[in-house]
This record gives structure tokens, C-alpha cells and sequence, in this order.
């Protein structure tokens, strides 16, 4: 095996994108890898401090957090290159759409087909960056990604992951195995 070092190569990270709204009420949106789910009613976002989004969530306190489609990979690779710092109007750049939440202080965008709504609970300023707690408090999604039973099927999200090492994104849709089931025949007598 070849070291190389502490680097941050975990393969696969999600994109995520994470919605907020601005002082005057646009739309903020960035992507991000570097989060996911903590507890079964929380994610955590492992941000850095200068981004307009932080100073989103510190005066709004909500955030939505969506799992973009491979239909909106241009737009979401944009809006993780793009900062809103620099660039105020860089959703509205990006063709895409949103609506209000009903249930939290922040956006919907209506082309992502799967979002979290969240409340922020708690901002933890580390050593090594901010972490955001933010509770689900509910999850949204395109009538178009779910099954015949109405749920959730991962496999028509058709979404993308990000690899780190290379900085390239990869489709995401093939079944390979069954969770709690693939490797049973391995558990003998436990």
C-alpha cells in the first residue's frame, strides 16, 4: 500500500446542497461535502466561518439541506465554485427555482429532488472549523423519485458524489446489494 499523508480522502462524500436566504430575502445556495446525517433527527454541516451562508444561519436559524440531481450538476458545481460574497445574485444565475418553506426560514428549490427542512439547534466554533446541528423537522420529495408504495427510491434521484482525491463527480443509481441482508449468510449461530 502507498501512504499519502493525512489527507482528506474518504470515498464517497455526498453533495449536498444547503439553502438559505440572504438579508434581503434572495435565495443563498451552496454545495457542500463536508456533513450528513449525525442522529435520526439531525445533520451536522462541517462549514468554514467566511461563508455567506454561516452568517445565513446565524440570523435565520433554518437552512434546507437537498440532494441535488445529475440534471443540475452545472448549476450545483457552480454554486460550490461561486461565492456569494462576491457574486450577491448567483442563484438567480443558475436558472434554477425556489419557493418558501412552510416550516422553516428558508428555501425550497423546486429542481432538487429531495430536501431537508431544518432547523439550526446548535453552532459549534471547533479548531479545525464550524459545525452546524441542524434538526430534520421534515423531508420533501419530487413525486417523480418515488415508488409505487410512495417511497423513497434512491435510485431515481439520480444523483452524484464527489471524490475528493480527483475532484470529479460520479453517478449514483445501481443496486449492488441489500442492507442486513447481503451479508447474512455469513452470520453463523449469532
Amino acid at each position: 500500500m502507498k501512504d499519502f499523508g493525512v489527507k482528506p480522502y474518504l470515498f464517497p462524500m455526498p453533495v449536498y446542497m444547503i439553502g438559505t436566504y440572504n438579508e434581503d430575502d434572495t435565495v443563498d445556495a451552496m454545495a457542500m461535502a463536508w456533513g450528513g446525517i449525525c442522529a435520526e433527527n439531525m445533520v451536522a454541516l462541517n462549514l468554514e466561518e467566511d461563508h455567506k451562508t454561516v452568517a445565513n444561519l446565524k440570523a435565520r436559524g433554518a437552512f434546507t439541506l437537498s440532494v441535488p440531481g445529475r440534471d443540475t450538476l452545472v448549476a450545483s458545481d457552480y454554486m460550490g465554485i461561486a461565492s456569494a460574497n462576491k457574486v450577491p445574485d448567483k442563484f438567480a444565475r443558475t436558472g434554477l427555482h425556489a419557493v418558501k418553506s412552510s416550516r422553516v426560514d428558508a428555501p425550497v428549490i423546486l429542481e432538487y429532488p429531495l430536501t431537508l427542512e431544518c432547523k439550526v439547534l446548535e453552532m459549534q466554533e471547533q479548531p479545525y472549523g464550524l459545525r452546524v446541528l441542524g434538526e430534520i423537522v421534515n423531508v420533501m420529495a419530487d413525486e417523480k423519485v418515488l415508488d409505487a408504495e410512495g417511497r423513497i427510491d434512491s435510485g431515481k434521484l439520480d444523483t452524484f458524489l464527489f471524490d475528493q482525491v480527483r475532484f470529479d463527480y460520479y453517478a449514483v443509481g445501481e443496486i449492488c446489494g441489500k442492507a442486513w441482508h447481503s451479508g447474512a449468510p455469513l452470520v453463523k449461530g449469532e
